[in-house]
């Protein structure tokens, strides 16, 4: 798909579909519309009340008087003093999934008059990127369908910077990309990304983007004294991998963010069987993996001058006849005993050796995303991310890129009691606590294998996944927390 950015009189432009936003605060067209006869079927279908200008709403006009294109769609916006980023975002995907249905030939889409130009342009394009891709990877007939051409049409009187928009149209479509890539490999179906089918489609991603990759298999791992990755993959027939991504945009000297992406390709339960609804959407159990890849192709597409280091453990959480069992003890890679008392309780163990690998390696900070606990769930629902830190700082970073992209998390208390409930009778911890403050105690697991290096862990159980469509967001994978890691890799780049 062609986009090329447009600076002239909308009403005049030249295109098969004609995309204007709309403010709810109050309902009334933009200037540039106001003479033509379009403004009055604008005004009708605010009076009938068949438009307001709230988020979500979309509305077509076909033949619209005054007007060169031969179709329109209005699009609600919401209040016009909050548009921003995310509203941007959420705008493109709205138009990309409400057109994209079919078939399209140059839609152009009319830069709303609200934040900057040059945000609101680049979280536009991912948008629509984003909306073009469906979750139908297995579907016999597309269900969407890339434009022939996006226009982004500057409108009169506007005091946007053309080089900055050009730059911000480059880097949308580079993180769209990484957002559908994130999402891509979440949907594939488990069979489609055994552990060493998608470190082969990791290896291939990462090396087109530029990045370094190194894939561990099986008798590496255990030479890496990997124990809790080996200790879930026992049940599997299928051999667990390590996935070590690489990028120094800054230099030999700099300093390293490691991100860790749990990376369990199907999750049964293990022997703590999970009841046959709740693995449903068990393909999901790897997203943390999928966003940490697709993040690191998106920064190193961008060429960012930053180091950023991936880590990803990838296996199979079943119950075959080696299966872990409950009461065993596994060694983690930096020498602690874990007793298993829940075979469930597995992404904690895979990244228990990943964070002891990146904190030896002496990163400036470490931050992991897991689909972790239903217990997040519980506490923030499914559209809310959990954010846990033993550094205010690194808790901060995260927290002002996620609040810049749109993203929502929410921090949670690491108080030290919360260890209490993990001390085991027989190994140095269990794997899972209390039955209050699972999410916090799990984040407490984690932090006994960090080495004490400054930390962040995002539980992502509830926006990595959407379990039905709506009008700015597929059901299936989410992509979520791409957007805000390559924030925070640009913010670390201009620091």
């Amino acid at each position: 798909m062609q986009i090329r950015i447009v600076a002239e009189d909308p009403a005049r432009s030249q295109v098969d579909w004609l995309v204007v936003g709309l403010f709810e605060d109050p309902p009334v067209a933009p200037a540039w519309l106001r003479e033509t006869p379009s403004a009055g079927v604008i005004a009708r279908l605010v009076e009938s009340k068949d438009l307001s200008g709230s988020g979500g709403e979309a509305v077509p006009i076909h033949g619209p008087g005054g007007v060169s294109a031969g179709s329109m769609l209005v699009l609600g916006l919401g209040p016009g003093e909050v548009f921003g980023a995310s509203e941007a975002f959420e705008m493109g995907t709205l138009l990309g999934k409400r057109l994209g249905g079919k078939p399209r030939g140059v839609v152009g889409v009319v830069l709303p008059g609200a934040g900057m130009p040059s945000e609101v342009a680049s979280h536009l394009v991912q948008g629509v990127t984003v909306g073009l891709s469906g979750p139908g990877l297995a579907k016999s007939e597309p269900g969407r369908h890339p434009f022939e051409g996006l226009r982004l049409i500057v409108p009169p009187g506007s005091t946007a910077d053309a080089t900055l928009l050009e730059d911000a149209v480059r880097r949308g479509e580079v993180v769209g990309r990484a957002v559908n890539l994130a999402r891509e490999l979440v949907n594939l179906p488990p069979a489609r990304k055994s552990p060493r089918l998608l470190a082969d489609r990791l290896r291939n991603e990462a090396g087109a983007a530029g990045l370094s990759v190194e894939v561990w298999d099986e008798a590496r791992i255990r030479r890496e004294r990997l124990g809790g990755l080996l200790g879930v993959a026992a049940g599997s027939d299928e051999p667990p991998s390590f996935v070590l991504l690489g990028w120094q945009g800054a230099g030999p000297d700099a300093p390293t963010t490691a991100l860790v992406g749990k990376g369990v390709t199907f999750d049964s339960g293990g022997l703590s069987l999970k009841p046959s609804a709740s693995m449903e959407d068990m393909k999901a159990d790897m997203s943390g993996a999928a966003i940490v890849a697709a993040a690191m192709t998106a920064i190193a597409r961008l060429n960012l001058r930053v180091n950023v280091r991936g880590y990803l453990p990838l296996t199979e959480n079943l119950t075959g006849g080696r299966a872990m069992k409950l009461g065993d003890v596994l060694t983690m890679r930096n020498g602690k005993t874990v007793e298993v008392m829940n075979t469930d309780a597995e992404g904690r163990l895979i990244l228990a050796d990943a964070l002891c690998l990146a904190s030896e390696q002496a990163p400036i900070r470490i931050i992991d995303l897991a689909t972790l606990t239903g217990s997040c769930m519980a506490a923030l629902g499914q559209k809310v991310a959990g954010l846990f830190a033993n550094d205010d700082e690194t808790a901060e970073l995260v927290r002002a890129a996620a609040s810049a992209e749109g993203e929502r998390l929410w921090r949670m208390p690491m108080d030290g009691d919360y260890r209490e409930s993990l001390k085991s009778p027989v190994a140095d911890l269990k794997n899972v606590g209390s039955k209050w403050g699972g999410a916090i105690i799990a984040a407490k697991f984690l932090e006994e294998f960090v080495g004490g290096r400054p930390w962040a862990h995002l539980d992502i159980a509830g926006p990595a996944w959407a379990d039905s469509d709506s009008p700015s967001q597929d059901a299936g994978g989410t992509g979520c927390f791409v957007r805000t890691l390559v924030r925070m890799a640009e913010d670390a780049a201009s620091a």
